[in-house]
């Protein structure tokens, strides 16, 4: 059987005949555009890239056409976020199409996600995340088609099952013809070239793959910096009748977080770390019912703090004012376990936060502002194209490595480009692993942290902690010992419940109104406010038969329709920042 590969690197290291991508795509096109059908133009849509081919009447590519090397305008990064959301493609294909969509950015993977997270996080309907999504990748093939004719085109690749993707193509060119190849039309074309011409035949399997010398560059093996992670442990309190106690709920992008805390002795008596899945008021929802069946013994809980991304939608589900500043709530919480802690480093699934402490007060902070390879969302979307699990794998595989991969710290794009080049390459999982827990850690002090102090008693917060390739490439980095603290994927949740405790003393707007809250249903549309020329997008949130709850307005227009001041939270950072110690005399954790 006549056998060709064609492929950007794999045809490389083959044995086999072997040719280019584009002469795929035209002894395709010949084979399946037969006669004087009028298609000249070929969408090839894939996981990686987005390119467009002009053909001449005889089927010959005379122009080639490809966008900037974002991961925004690829299938890969549609299926990315289809993941976060908890939606499969099948489900997609079976979506109607909702009347709007939510406008996302084309022009960068990290904002496009940052628009994603957002909107969700504010009650947008999944449904028309997803149409803004194929909106967005139809835009990015249209836009390649600029020069080109758009009466009439093949669509090929696996984006030609987004049929969201396709009906917004539909929209601008008239007659779109996606093959029954489509989805392996390159292959179709190696196909009938090896049946046409002479290709090199191969005696047996071992001949199929030849070796090539390659130059890759490698780091240090981080299994020596073992030794200088020390990961401090904390048990549980439990509860007593009685107990008069203060809920904190840390609502993020990735995953939604909660905690009991005791008033008396600020021990955690029960705590929650699941997926927010893009619902996070139905992840608050999962986060009370699992504190409420932890508990086993009656207690009264006075108060609720909330922090997080999605911490303003979840304080309106939950009835409080109590919402709190990011920051705060981080620094609250590392200071219970340690008042001599000075440097945070937390890293989260989008977000990420260096801070600075003397004296128990915040003295300087930081975000990561529009690089997400600094991000726990982007390990474990790298782990899950290696095939391994974030969790159990990742750490472990890391710091068997010997030689760990060099990737460095640039975008997204351009490291996932170096890690699929080195992997293509033979490179092994672990090093390639251990190569992207380098990666995270350079791309955070780089981007994050910058040329600002790192002290001597440094805790890792965040779920990304977990990862201990991670740590050990933190401590290999920086030379300096990391602390990884009790509870640390939570440390957030206890900050909101700390500060909570403290500012409110469980009265007025910020008290619990039980675990009922589990079963408070949310039905959130949207309209645009024509008071004025900004033309506000306005959330409407109601909850059963209540009154409507409306945030979105650039304005105070409908302020006093809100349970809260969103100012309360920047307040708080305010007053620290100005050197107000956020640890009163609390005695440190036994440790």
């Amino acid at each position: 059987v006549p056998v060709a590969v064609n492929g950007r690197q794999f045809r490389r290291y083959c044995g086999l005949s072997t040719f280019a991508g584009p002469e795929a795509v035209e002894w395709a096109g010949a084979h399946t555009c037969t006669g004087t059908h009028p298609d000249r133009v070929v969408i090839s849509a894939g996981g990686e890239t987005f390119m467009v081919y002009h053909l001449d009447d005889e089927n010959r590519i005379q122009g080639i056409y490809t966008g900037n090397k974002c991961a925004s305008g690829t299938g890969e990064f549609f299926l990315q976020q289809l993941g976060r959301m908890d939606i499969s493609l099948e489900e997609v294909r079976q979506m109607p199409l909702p009347e709007t969509c939510q406008k996302v950015s084309g022009r960068c993977s990290v904002f496009c996600k940052s628009d994603c997270t957002h909107a969700l996080n504010k009650g947008v309907p999944k449904a028309d995340i997803v149409a803004g999504l194929s909106r967005m990748l139809a835009g990015k093939i249209i836009e390649l088609m600029k020069k080109l004719p758009q009466t009439s085109a093949i669509l090929i690749g696996g984006c030609c099952k987004n049929l969201s993707m396709v009906h917004y193509l539909r929209k601008h060119i008239q007659d779109l013809f996606i093959p029954e190849s489509a989805p392996w039309f390159e292959a179709l074309g190696a196909a009938v070239w090896a049946s046409e011409n002479e290709v090199r035949a191969c005696e047996n399997s071992t001949e199929i793959m030849r070796s090539r010398k390659s130059a890759l560059s490698f780091l240090k093996p981080l299994d020596a910096s073992r030794h200088m992670v020390q990961f401090r442990q904390h048990p549980r309190g439990r509860a007593a009748a009685d107990d008069e106690t203060i809920l904190g709920l840390d609502v993020g992008s990735t995953t939604t977080k909660g905690v009991v805390v005791r008033r008396r002795d600020k021990a955690i008596l029960a705590a929650e770390y699941l997926r927010t899945n893009g619902d996070p008021i139905g992840a608050s929802r999962k986060v009370y019912a699992s504190l409420a069946r932890q508990l086993d013994a009656p207690l009264e809980i006075v108060g609720l703090g909330v922090t997080g991304s999605g911490r303003r939608i979840a304080g309106l589900h939950a009835m409080t004012n109590g919402v709190i500043n990011e920051i705060i709530a981080h620094a609250a919480g590392a200071l219970h376990f340690d008042p001599e802690v000075d440097t945070i480093f937390e890293i989260g699934g989008q977000d990420s936060k260096y801070i600075s402490l003397s004296h128990g007060a915040v003295v300087d902070f930081e975000m990561n502002k529009v690089c997400a390879a600094g991000t726990g969302s982007f390990l474990e979307e790298q782990a899950e194209k290696l095939g391994i699990s974030i969790e159990e794998e990742f750490g472990r595989l890391a710091l068997e490595a010997e030689n760990p991969g060099r990737f460095g710290d640039r975008c997204t794009v351009f490291m996932e480009s170096d890690l699929v080049a080195h992997q293509q390459k033979g490179m092994s999982k672990r090093n390639l692993v251990a190569g992207l827990a380098y990666s995270i850690v350079h791309n955070y002090l780089n981007k994050v942290v910058g040329d600002r102090r790192i002290g001597d008693v440094i805790f890792f917060q965040g779920g990304v902690a977990w990862n201990r390739g991670v740590v050990a490439a933190f401590e290999k980095v920086t030379g300096k010992r990391i602390i990884v603290p009790p509870h640390h994927d939570v440390t957030g949740a206890i900050g909101a419940a700390l500060l909570a405790m403290r500012e409110t003393r469980g009265e007025g707007g910020r008290r619990f109104h039980g675990f009922d809250l589990s079963a408070r249903a949310c039905d959130s549309t949207s309209f645009t406010c024509k008071g004025c020329d900004n033309l506000c997008e306005i959330r409407r949130v109601s909850f059963g038969g209540e009154r409507p709850l409306f945030y979105g307005a650039r304005c105070e227009r409908y302020e006093s329709c809100l349970l809260y001041s969103s100012d309360a939270a920047d307040d708080l950072l305010r007053v620290a920042l100005g050197g107000r110690r956020l640890v009163h005399n609390t005695p440190p954790v036994t440790h």
